[in-house]
């Protein structure tokens, strides 16, 4: 399927939107862009100026911290990726997002999206609907980070996205899940004994 009609269903979970709405409001503003295993989607330092739905692929998003890379978001298929706070503040971002396959994304730019807001308000309406959503799962990660024991975490995880384990280096899994890496290496441990 063409990457941008995957684009079309995902916003049909949040408003009922005719071909031709889509065609005409937002498809003439999307691009799709192609990024290979490890090239860098957005760099810090760079105002993020695009708003990225995987059609296939997997990247991650992730800072610098004493030079250890820290991840703090791991996205596929499906989802939404951007620097969030410096998308919609306009300043500088502090995270790099990258590409742990080859990735392919329909990508609209700040600008454009501010045209398609204005243009139509059920298209302002949708909008919103999209970023309440992006924040609430960022809200619901923020909360478990917090309430849930590491190895809660991993099963939690592991439970919600099996296929991960195969396609994510441990090293991302273990910072993104907050869980050092022997002990995330033991935990796989117990999964591969529970199958057992």
């Amino acid at each position: 399927m063409e990457e941008s009609q995957l684009f079309f269903q995902f916003l049909h979970k949040f408003v009922t939107l005719s071909q031709e709405e889509f065609d005409q409001l937002l498809r003439p503003y999307l691009k799709v862009r192609h990024f290979k295993k490890k090239e860098i989607i957005t760099r810090p330092g760079e105002v993020e100026d695009h708003m990225n739905f995987i059609t296939k692929g997997l990247v991650r998003k992730y800072y610098l911290r004493d030079r250890e890379e820290i991840n703090v978001q791991i996205s596929t298929e499906g989802h939404i990726v951007h620097c969030q706070e410096s998308f919609h503040s306009r300043q500088p971002s502090e995270y790099t997002i990258d590409a742990i396959e080859n990735t392919s994304m329909v990508s609209i730019a700040y600008e454009d999206l501010e045209k398609v807001y204005s243009s139509n308000q059920r298209m302002e309406h949708l909008g919103r609907l999209v970023i309440t959503f992006t924040m609430i799962i960022k809200d619901r990660w923020h909360m478990n980070m917090i309430k849930l024991t590491p190895r809660e975490r991993f099963l939690d995880f592991v439970h919600k996205n099996p296929e991960l384990l195969q396609r994510v280096p441990q090293k991302y899994l273990a910072s993104y899940l907050h869980i050092q890496p022997e002990t995330f290496s033991r935990f796989k441990h117990l999964l591969r004994e529970r199958k057992g």
